[in-house]
């Protein structure tokens, strides 16, 4: 389960720096802002986590029908911005209200984001005992200055084509929504599940998975250059 909700929280913060790139670089650095901010004053209440909670957390069935309720809501947002977008590349809005609509959802930039940051300012607080929690938390926030216009420039330079990274921002949304069913049947499987992870399958599987994708960028490439 735990596996589960890492896999879930790395989409999450891969779909919001994804997101950030269909966005000018002063949007960027206000985000930028924003998640500093938001790291460097909620010390208080992470200092008041603990594993036993948070593992109490991961095991509670209600708790995680909730949680998937919002994923599914914010799943639902960002697909509707690619097919909107989509939309708008292929002959403009066919309405008035689905402009207005797009320019919403273009400014939205993801509420579980933030849950993510607080979870990853838990996490730090529990790896550096002994010191002071908001050296730790503004440090965090300091970093996080750095890695989000950096992440955002290297998924620009991999993927300079926009239509690529809005398909690929529609496909991620669409991992996580199955990965929050897997996750919302916890504990409630009709067959026992294994609670390893064969390592040698899952690495063999991202491997094709990156050679697959990179194949139909170069095929695709390829066409564009005859046509």
């Amino acid at each position: 389960m735990q596996t589960i909700v890492l896999l879930i929280m790395i989409l999450i913060a891969f779909n919001f720096l994804l997101k950030q790139t269909f966005h000018k670089w002063h949007y960027v650095a206000a985000m930028a802002v924003v998640a500093a901010l938001f790291v460097g004053l909620m010390w208080p209440f992470a200092i008041e986590q603990s594993k036993s909670q948070i593992a109490y957390w991961l095991d509670n069935p209600t708790l995680m029908l909730d949680t998937s309720v919002l994923l599914t809501v914010e799943v639902a947002l960002q697909m509707s911005f690619c097919l909107l977008a989509a939309e708008k590349r292929t002959g403009g809005f066919a309405k008035k209200s689905a402009q207005w609509l797009y320019k919403i959802l273009w400014l939205f930039p993801g509420i579980l984001f933030f849950a993510v940051l607080f979870s990853l300012l838990v996490t730090v607080i529990f790896l550096f005992p002994g010191v002071s929690f908001s050296l730790l938390s503004w440090r965090l926030a300091t970093l996080l200055l750095v890695v989000i216009p950096a992440g955002i420039w290297l998924i620009h330079l991999l993927l300079p084509e926009e239509d690529i990274r809005l398909e690929l921002l529609f496909l991620t949304n669409a991992l996580v929504a199955i990965l929050g069913i897997v996750a919302t049947v916890n504990g409630r499987t009709a067959v026992e599940g294994f609670s390893e992870v064969n390592w040698p399958a899952l690495t063999l599987f991202i491997v094709l998975l990156l050679v697959g994708t990179l194949t139909g960028l170069l095929l695709r490439k390829r066409h564009q250059c005859k046509s």
